[in-house]
C-alpha cells in the first residue's frame, strides 16, 4: 500500500519511536507516583520529552509545556480555560473543527466570536482580521496550516498583529509541528497546542500545548497529580495545574523519540522533501483535464498536503477506486474543515486528500499522479 494520508496520521515512523514505546511499556511506572526504579525513570523520561519539546519549539520553561491526549484537547483546554462571558475571540475560515466547536460552545456561553472570512484560494485574509478586532477582543485563535489545503498562515505576521493590538494568539499546529520550523517567541505565540501522531512521528494519543508567559488557562478537568494530595483543588503550578491523571508515559516515550529523530534529519530537511514530493505530484497532475487543485500553489510556504476532485464525482468515490485499484491510501470527505468546504463549493462532494511523509517516495509520488491521470481519463471516456 502507498499511504499518503499522513495528514490524518503519520503510519511510519522512524524505528527509533517502535523501540521506545515497546521499551516504556516493559520499564517503565507511573510519574509522580512513588519512588522506585520505575517511577522514577518514568519521571525522569517525561521530564526530558518536557524539556526537548519545550526547547524545539523555542520555548524557555519546561514546565510550561503541558501533556494531553492530542491537540482536541489541548485546544479545549485553551479555548475553554482562558474566555469568560464577554471576551471577543477572532478565529478564521481555515479552521479545523477542532478550533470551531469549541468556540461555538463558549459562543453559547457568552463568548464572542467573529470568524474572518479567508482570502484568495482559502488564504488567511489579515485585514479581514485586523478588522474584527473590538476593544473587548480577547484574543486571535487559528491554525498554522490548513488540514485541507495546505496553504500556511504567516505567524510571524499574525503573531506581530496579535502583539501589536494586545491579543493573545493561540495557534493549532496540528499539521505543521514537526515539518515547519516553530519558535514561540519569535512567532509571538501565546499559546500552541499540538499533536504527537502526525508530523512529529509520535503515537496516537499524545500530544500538548506550550503557554507563554502572561497567558493563564483553567484546569480543564481535575484529579490526582502525585502531589500537593490535601489541597481540595489543583496545584497552582504548572504543569500539574493542567495534567490531572496518570499521563501517557509510553506514548511519550515515543513521541521524545520521534522528536529526536527529528531533530537528527532537521525539520529543514523533512519539509524541503516532503516539499519536494508535492510539487512533484502536482506537476504531473496539474495539467490533467477534469482536475481541480485546491489551495495555493503559488507559494512555496506551505504543507505538504494536496486536495483535488476529479470532474463532478463524489470524493469517496475517487478514494475507493484508488485503494481497491491502485492500493493507494487517501482521505475523503469534509475533513473536519466545514468552512473551507462553504467557501470552496465542495460540500456535497468533499475533496479527496493526499498528504506526503518524509517516509514517502518520489516513485510513491508518481504512481499516485498516474492513477489520477487514469482515473480522470475513464471518467472523460
Amino acid at each position: 500500500m502507498i499511504y499518503l494520508d499522513n495528514a490524518a496520521t503519520t503510519l511510519q515512523k522512524p524505528q527509533a519511536v517502535y523501540d521506545a514505546v515497546y521499551d516504556a511499556m516493559k520499564t517503565l511506572g507511573n510519574s509522580g507516583r512513588g519512588f522506585s526504579g520505575a517511577a522514577l525513570g518514568a519521571s525522569r523520561m517525561i521530564y526530558e520529552a518536557r524539556r526537548t519539546l519545550c526547547d524545539f519549539f523555542g520555548g524557555s520553561d519546561p514546565s510550561r509545556l503541558v501533556f494531553t491526549s492530542n491537540a482536541t484537547e489541548a485546544l479545549n483546554m485553551a479555548i475553554q480555560g482562558m474566555f469568560l462571558p464577554g471576551d471577543h475571540v477572532i478565529t478564521t475560515q481555515l479552521e479545523h473543527n477542532s478550533v470551531l466547536r469549541p468556540l461555538y460552545a463558549m459562543q453559547k456561553k457568552g463568548v464572542e466570536l467573529t470568524i474572518a472570512a479567508s482570502g484568495q484560494n482559502g488564504t488567511a485574509d489579515f485585514d479581514a482580521i485586523e478588522a474584527a478586532i473590538r476593544a473587548n477582543t480577547k484574543a486571535i485563535v487559528c491554525t498554522h496550516a490548513s488540514n485541507l489545503t495546505g496553504n500556511l498562515t504567516d505567524m510571524p505576521r499574525m503573531g506581530e498583529l496579535a502583539r501589536r493590538h494586545g491579543l493573545f494568539l493561540i495557534v493549532d499546529a496540528s499539521q505543521t509541528a514537526g515539518v515547519i520550523p516553530i519558535d514561540v517567541k519569535q512567532m509571538h505565540i501565546n499559546v500552541l497546542c499540538f499533536t504527537g501522531h502526525k508530523s512529529l512521528f509520535g503515537p496516537q494519543g499524545t500530544g500538548g500545548l506550550y503557554i507563554g508567559e502572561g497567558a493563564e488557562i483553567k484546569p480543564l478537568k481535575s484529579g490526582g497529580t502525585g502531589v500537593h494530595s490535601f489541597l481540595k483543588t489543583q496545584p497552582e503550578e504548572l504543569p500539574e495545574h493542567l495534567e490531572a491523571g496518570t499521563l501517557n508515559g509510553h506514548g511519550i516515550a515515543g513521541l521524545l523519540a520521534g522528536v529526536q529523530e527529528i531533530q537528527k534529519i532537521t525539520a529543514e530537511e523533512i519539509w524541503k522533501k516532503e516539499r519536494n514530493l508535492m510539487e512533484c505530484f502536482v506537476a504531473k497532475i496539474k495539467q490533467i483535464p477534469n482536475v481541480k487543485i485546491y489551495g495555493d500553489f503559488s507559494d512555496k510556504n506551505r504543507c505538504p498536503i494536496v486536495s483535488l476532485n476529479i470532474a463532478g464525482v463524489d470524493s469517496s468515490q475517487v478514494s475507493e477506486w484508488l485503494l481497491e485499484e491502485y492500493e493507494i491510501a487517501v482521505r475523503s470527505g469534509a475533513h473536519c474543515a466545514p468552512l473551507m468546504h462553504q467557501y470552496f463549493g465542495t460540500q456535497k462532494q468533499g475533496m479527496v486528500r493526499f498528504s506526503f511523509s518524509y517516509y514517502n517516495t518520489e516513485k510513491e509520488a508518481l504512481t499516485a499522479a498516474e492513477a489520477i491521470r487514469e482515473i480522470a481519463e475513464e471518467v472523460e471516456a
